[in-house]
């Protein structure tokens, strides 16, 4: 399939793309936002790189979301996967800093709380 025409935020997503093409599949949108690095690593002292999760499939969600807390991260069950979307444009945001404003692919997002 080509998938060269994937959709950034607006009213469609790759994770629905991906969802539309394997029909029947448990599709769960998440590791998106952050480098390899981080990925390995999702630990910045006492703060936890931010990850986000969307899928339509409950119990799928639910064990990413598990297993990304498990390796470190600050997993954010982010609901269906439409909201795909908001991830995929926060991925986009991310390749911007890394690439075009010279941050490197070793940083990440991460939520702060009052």
């Amino acid at each position: 399939a080509d998938l060269s025409g994937l959709a950034v935020a607006g009213d469609d997503s790759g994770g629905e793309t991906v969802a539309r093409l394997a029909r029947g599949a448990r599709v769960v949108k998440a590791f998106n936002t952050v480098g390899t690095s981080v990925m390995a690593n999702p630990c910045f002292g006492e703060r936890r790189a931010l990850l986000t999760v969307a899928g339509d499939d409950d119990d799928a969600r639910a064990a990413v979301v598990e297993l990304a807390a498990a390796l470190g991260f600050e997993a954010v069950d982010f609901g269906p996967l439409a909201h795909a979307r908001y991830a995929e444009a926060m991925a986009m945001g991310w390749i911007f800093l890394a690439f075009q404003r010279g941050f490197g692919t070793d940083f990440a997002m991460t939520i702060a709380r009052r």
